[in-house]
């Protein structure tokens, strides 16, 4: 019990930090239910009682995340809002997590990401859950916490064409200046370098531009920013990530360099 009481102190204490360090709105989402955790089964999933797994949705956290999701969510009551699909390819139930009762506040997600033990997915769904994620990750990233402070999955910088290919096939953050932004038939071209095929590059479906206009990010008065790209590298020449929601590219803070 003792226990018990000290994760529940510690937990409203790193959340109550979370809300000072994150002025975004919260995720205000429909709730699809609750239940209690059973047991954790990696960086991102957890069992309930009743033999559900579900997957925190919008975040990707390492199996060395494990631990902190155990200290946070281990043998307690908690809600289950829809964030995205309800159910990936392998039935398992896809959720933003809160504590019981659910109320306005940071989700289990963005515990984790405070604590810099995951990092936000190439996909959130809801923009307002994908801002407070953003500024959960941001504040781990610039005080070096968790996964920022190791090297696998540090920031990598757009210039750095081998240490980005280095990881092709894997999740990623990469930062840069974009140099220009061209369209061609049904894609647009976020260019970092003027080698095209040999520097990093960011293609965005013809057909998603609206939903980026819509949300803020005018993709062709990019050039010239600096900003931050996140997804699956991919190489084609050179290194490139493919971006078809808002939520995979952001603009970088003022006057810094990658």
């Amino acid at each position: 019990m003792h226990h018990r009481a000290a994760l529940g102190v510690a937990l409203a204490a790193l959340l109550a930090a979370t809300a000072r360090a994150d002025d975004k709105s919260y995720c205000n989402l429909k709730a699809i239910g609750t239940g209690h955790v059973q047991a954790v089964m990696d960086g991102r999933t957890v069992r309930m009682t009743d033999g559900r797994e579900v997957r925190l949705a919008g975040i990707e956290a390492p199996e060395s995340a494990r631990a902190a999701l155990e200290a946070l969510v281990s043998g307690r009551e908690v809600a289950l809002m829809r964030l995205g699909a309800e159910t990936d390819r392998y039935g398992r139930v896809v959720a933003l997590v809160a504590m019981q009762p659910a109320k306005s506040g940071p989700s289990v997600q963005q515990a984790l990401l405070a604590q810099g033990q995951a990092r936000v997915s190439a996909h959130i769904g809801d923009k307002a859950c994908a801002a407070a994620f953003l500024g959960a990750e941001n504040t781990a990233r610039r005080a070096g916490l968790g996964l920022w402070a190791d090297p696998y999955y540090v920031m990598r910088n757009a210039e750095d064409l081998a240490g980005i290919l280095a990881i092709r096939g894997h999740f990623a953050v990469v930062e840069g200046k974009v140099l220009s932004v061209r369209e061609s038939g049904g894609t647009i071209y976020v260019n970092f370098g003027r080698r095209w095929s040999e520097d990093f590059t960011v293609t965005v479906p013809k057909r998603s531009e609206r939903t980026f206009t819509a949300a803020g990010m005018e993709l062709k008065k990019l050039a010239g920013q600096h900003v931050r790209v996140r997804g699956t590298i991919e190489e084609r020449g050179g290194p490139w990530i493919e971006a078809v929601t808002p939520e995979q590219i952001e603009i970088a803070e003022r006057n810094q360099a990658p």
